[in-house]
């Protein structure tokens, strides 16, 4: 048995992550700051906004885990794999999805991007057939 098969992961592919049914936003916010640091949100934001398609829901968790836990690049390998040692929250449970108005896309090869609710590119993704799509999860219980 290979060590990594223990490995969860948070990875989508060929799928669209559409906001929540009670997202209080009409279009994408981009999330700021509270206080002097950065939030989950925020951080989230940045690294897929300015890198489209470049990284995975995993690479993206990982990163602003290791970027809260002011790891170095020497404990990343190791702190990667205890990360992902045990199941984590994917992205239907982030507030990008959740409270702040932005469709996430995977692509084939588990790649993602953002979409705001209010965009063209999101509307395609929700009537394409040919495409899996899943609801953030709710803020509020029903």
């Amino acid at each position: 048995m290979n060590k990594n098969d223990n490995l969860h992961t948070t990875n989508y592919f060929d799928t669209f992550i559409e906001v929540s049914d009670d997202c209080p936003a009409n279009f994408g916010e981009v999330p700021k700051s509270k206080g002097d640091k950065k939030t989950v949100a925020e951080m989230q934001y940045e690294l897929i906004a300015k890198n489209p398609y470049k990284f995975t829901s995993d690479d993206v968790l990982f990163q602003v885990f290791a970027g809260r836990n002011d790891l170095t690049k020497e404990e990343y390998h190791a702190a990667r794999e205890a990360f992902f040692s045990k199941g984590q929250p994917c992205f239907r449970a982030s507030p990008l999805t959740k409270r702040y108005g932005f469709g996430i896309h995977a692509d084939k090869n588990g790649k993602v991007a953002l979409y705001g609710v209010e965009t063209d590119a999101y509307k395609e993704f929700v009537s394409d057939p040919g495409i899996k799509k899943v609801k953030a999860m709710r803020n509020s219980k029903k």
